[in-house]
């Protein structure tokens, strides 16, 4: 998660009412599906719709490794490294001159505009959300309305091994292009550390392509995911 860690009472996913049950995808033909994306270089999370992709998805999605979630004793953001720092060596974008946030923003936004004389810093863009599938208007002026989302939050990959793992991984994990997506900010800030089983995009036709993403964070840095996770995982893509 960008802002917030930690999570005690999540709304229902599904609930009555709940946005969830408005359909939305992004439609600006920009979004990649996950399955063509290894490394998260290009922009967005298309959905997955057939099902020879469903079945791809489940196939990516039994890889994961399953664990009970430990405590969070010990979890501080800055065990990761100082948000959105340019030198995580060992992920894509690194060492660009660019920092995390602004390098995701550039990657993912349209009509994107820079502070007068750098090409680094946005100052604005149009976002097509993929958690909400509504397009924002973004201007840093109001940087909290696009937040970067950490598809697998930091707290829960703690709770699940990066507790025990060198910093050099954990700011690796902070700032992977494959971990990270701009979405909508009060959507971000309802997931806080949630897994797949408490908290889902509420853009239902996404949500398989959120699951596999999810997948292969958790496949690339060996983290394992609750049993209860996966399974939700899973069901999202027909399994």
């Amino acid at each position: 998660m960008a802002l917030l860690s930690g999570c005690e009472t999540l709304p229902e996913i599904d609930a009555p009412g709940d946005p969830s049950a408005a359909p939305g995808v992004p439609g600006d033909g920009r979004a990649v599906s996950p399955l063509d994306n290894p490394d998260g270089t290009r922009p967005g999370l298309a959905a997955l719709t057939s099902a020879a992709e469903k079945a791809k998805a489940r196939a990516v999605i039994e890889k994961v490794a399953v664990k009970g979630r430990g405590p969070k004793t010990g979890y501080d953001r800055d065990k990761f490294g100082h948000a959105w720092l340019d030198t995580a060596d060992g992920v894509p974008l690194a060492r660009n001159g660019c920092d995390t946030r602004n390098d995701l923003l550039k990657r993912d936004g349209q009509k994107v505009t820079f502070r007068s004389g750098s090409d680094c810093v946005v100052m604005s863009l149009t976002l097509a959300d993929p958690y909400t599938g509504k397009d924002i208007a973004w201007k840093k002026a109001d940087a909290a309305e696009v937040q970067i989302d950490h598809v697998v939050p930091l707290s829960y990959g703690w709770q699940l091994g990066a507790a025990r793992w060198p910093e050099a991984k954990r700011r690796q994990l902070a700032n992977d292009t494959l971990n990270l997506l701009p979405v909508d900010g009060s959507t971000n800030s309802a997931k806080r550390d949630s897994g797949p089983a408490s908290w889902l995009p509420p853009s239902k036709p996404i949500r398989c392509a959120y699951a596999v993403r999810f997948a292969q964070v958790a496949v690339k840095y060996e983290l394992p995911v609750t049993s209860a996770d996966k399974k939700a995982m899973l069901a999202q893509c027909g399994g």
